[in-house]
């Protein structure tokens, strides 16, 4: 699909014309200049064509810092990639000069400009948008971002400049295939379900390479990776190819508590962040092992587990506790911060661990392999269904007077079933309807994991008496 970039100096409102076209929220928005950093990805509609869009950090070209400096980066790796370019500019501001570098900087190119005048609502405004003339641009196109007003004019101009590529119109007269078989359609709470990718969060506390992971899976500079904690404020993703499989890994916001969190932007962060991981199969968690696993480890460990994720622990920084240690102690022993790790983590005894050094690694690396491989294996064993036969064979097999539960919290159960996979949900029909002992609950766990497997995800237990009595009778 063709791909149009919109960019602009900080705080003109590119998110929102973002977030207006793809009909989402991918883009965090506010009135902090430079909320903004990575290149944001999106897809939008218009006039029967399919387009892709990229949201850019706010432009502010010979900018000394390191954060606006790596925000250029990014923005002109979506100049280079992009077939048009949108540059916004916001209608209540003068013309400073940083303007007129910025289209300079557009202009050098031969892809098409399109000047968009923001925040315009109402003739008065109309009248201010004239004065963007003198930045040379020919077409100025006075809209409203929040309020959707002159955003077709633009588009259709937009449009009108990219032309449809030969390929596309001729897919476009093929009849589309529709598979309606019954294995085509399958719900997610019965057997195994269609996925076209997979999708793998990478969350984890501040600082703790979690961007540099992502660079490292990817082969690419995606995320802004810099020694200032909090740099990643929206979610970065990136789809990776690997062996026949589609994976999707978003980099998230460094999760922390809210008293941590000062400006609206972090707080954001911190919510889009928590969204991204409940819309993921797998969580890599990705810990520092130069800090060890801290309360905040567990914690943000404790969200994946809550939401039914299937998680991968990351090790990460590995090297500057072994080969490159500088401080005159000795290598780190990776048996012992396992155990360490466990202990503090006994609710994520499934979750595979990797040790690796996401620096200095590429993607072809053995922890990166191993990487790679352990996604793919828990993805597909959260999505692992049991028969009711292989079940019901299973419970006829267990002691369960061998379970370390009270006389008085004890159930009798008659037959088992899978009832939904992602994560692997089973209901238990017993005697009574009571809880489950947490002892009974782990006991019945560690059984089924020995029998069928289930790496790497967490297993959802409900209880259903047989003589239930249906409400109301």
């Amino acid at each position: 699909m063709p791909l149009v970039a919109i960019v602009g100096r900080p705080n003109v409102g590119k998110s929102t014309l973002f977030n207006r076209l793809t009909r989402s929220r991918r883009s965090i928005v506010g009135d902090e200049p430079g909320i903004t950093r990575d290149r944001i990805y999106g897809e939008y509609e218009w006039a029967g064509r399919n387009f892709r869009l990229v949201d850019t950090g706010g432009i502010v070209p010979d900018d000394p810092e390191l954060i606006p400096h790596e925000i250029y980066n990014q923005a002109k790796v979506a100049l280079e990639e992009a077939d048009a370019l949108i540059l916004v500019v916001d209608a209540r501001t003068e013309l400073a000069s940083p303007d007129y570098d910025l289209v300079r900087l557009l202009q050098r190119g031969s892809k098409p400009v399109f000047l968009a005048v923001n925040k315009v609502e109402g003739e008065a405004m109309a009248a201010e948008a004239e004065n963007f003339r003198r930045l040379g641009l020919k077409e100025v196109y006075p809209i409203s971002s929040e309020h959707a007003l002159g955003i077709g004019d633009l588009l259709d101009a937009v449009s009108a400049a990219i032309p449809e590529s030969e390929s596309v119109a001729e897919e476009a007269e093929v009849e589309p295939f529709e598979d309606e078989s019954e294995d085509a359609v399958k719900m997610r709470s019965h057997g195994e379900f269609e996925m076209h990718e997979t999708s793998i969060a990478i969350i984890g506390k501040p600082n703790v390479g979690k961007s540099t992971l992502l660079n490292a899976l990817t082969g690419t500079t995606r995320a802004i990776v810099s020694p200032i904690a909090g740099t990643t404020r929206d979610a970065v993703d990136e789809l990776v190819e690997f062996e026949g499989s589609q994976l999707r890994f978003v980099d998230t916001a460094g999760i922390r508590r809210k008293g941590k969190t000062h400006m609206m932007a972090e707080k954001l962060s911190v919510v889009m962040a928590r969204r991204h991981l409940e819309a993921a199969d797998v969580a890599l968690l990705v810990i520092d092992a130069t800090e060890g696993v801290t309360a905040a480890d567990a914690t943000i460990g404790g969200y994946a587990h809550e939401s039914g994720r299937s998680v991968i622990v990351v090790v990460n920084k590995w090297d500057a506790v072994t080969s490159g240690r500088t401080d005159g102690k000795p290598w780190a022993d990776r048996e012992i911060f396992e155990r360490q790790l466990r202990n503090v983590l006994k609710y994520l005894s499934y979750a595979t661990v990797v040790f690796l050094s996401a620096k200095d690694a590429k993607p072809g690396d053995h922890a990166m392999m191993r990487l790679l491989h352990e996604v793919i294996t828990v993805a597909a064993e959260r999505r692992k269904r049991v028969t009711t036969g292989q079940m019901n064979r299973f419970v006829e097999k267990i002691d369960f007077q061998r379970a370390p539960v009270p006389m008085s919290k004890r159930i009798r159960i008659f037959y088992m079933t899978q009832a939904a996979v992602a994560p692997p949900t089973f209901v238990l029909f017993t005697d009574r309807d009571i809880k489950l002992h947490f002892a009974f609950e782990r006991f019945l766990e560690n059984q089924i994991r020995e029998a069928f497997g289930f790496k790497g995800t967490p297993i959802w237990f409900k209880v259903k008496a047989r003589n239930e009595k249906k409400k109301g009778s």
